[in-house]
């Protein structure tokens, strides 16, 4: 693979995520291996794949939360270590973390997701509040949770502490959501709640990378999928798909 100048350099509209040769190597072996992948916005994109197939590898290294050996991947024509538009992604990881101290409530969980809004110089304007009181009073009421925001996050059950996660992203209305495993482990009344959740981001125009083992009541949302097997894209689907690909073809080292 051969260097070449990011989006944003050569005048083109740059995407929420392009990865060109991505490889990550664990204890020697290689988890991810020759991974394309270009993001566009508008996108919402299923990330498929047995378990090992590389699917969370593949959404950290593009938001850069693990490192790649060889390649390339941008985050809106950055590099991960240069990127500063951190306002505009939203991350839900798969679980709650456990930190230590006082156990915060659901609504201090979801008002973490302002931070990125805020200046690291500049204390926050009464308006700033006030906006930020709104986003999270919306995104509590998107995931069904106002009546829990009260209540200790790490008390409630699995499916409700990804709904609090889900809630965090939107609290800062980013333009592209990454969501690791969001259905893993959850009930149907949470993966309804989600599968309403993304009708609503796909129908304002946000971008949407989603990691899944099967995608259930999100299906009819998905533009397009991606899967994976052994670190490698085997196949991809959707509009944005030209001709055949397969692991011969799409995402294989050379």
């Amino acid at each position: 693979m051969t260097d070449r100048e990011p989006a944003a350099d050569r005048g083109e509209a740059a995407p929420p995520f392009a990865m060109t040769g991505g490889v990550v190597r664990r204890d020697g072996r290689e988890v991810l291996s020759g991974v394309d992948l270009r993001v566009a916005a508008g996108d919402v994109l299923a990330i498929l794949g047995p378990n090992g197939a590389g699917k969370s590898t593949l959404v950290k290294a593009l938001l850069g939360l693990v490192p790649l050996a060889a390649g390339r991947t941008e985050i809106y024509g950055e590099p991960p270590a240069r990127f500063r538009g951190w306002r505009r992604v939203g991350y839900v990881p798969q679980r709650l973390p456990m930190g230590g101290g006082v156990p915060s409530t659901v609504r201090e969980v979801v008002a973490s997701g302002r931070i990125a809004r805020r200046s690291r110089w500049l204390p926050a304007l009464v308006t700033d509040r006030a906006a930020d009181r709104a986003a999270v009073d919306r995104a509590l009421e998107a995931v069904g949770l106002t009546g829990r925001a009260r209540d200790s996050a790490h008390l409630l059950s699995g499916g409700q502490q990804q709904r609090v996660l889900i809630a965090r992203a939107l609290a800062g209305e980013p333009e592209t959501f990454v969501m690791d495993e969001p259905t893993a482990g959850v009930d149907a009344a949470s993966q309804a709640a989600l599968a309403a959740t993304l009708r609503g981001l796909a129908e304002a125009g946000r971008t949407v990378v989603l990691v899944a083992h099967e995608l259930g009541p999100m299906e009819p949302l998905i533009t397009r999928t991606v899967e994976l097997e052994h670190g490698r894209v085997a196949r991809e689907s959707g509009p944005r798909v030209t001709g055949s690909r397969t692991g011969s073809t799409a995402g294989s080292a050379a």
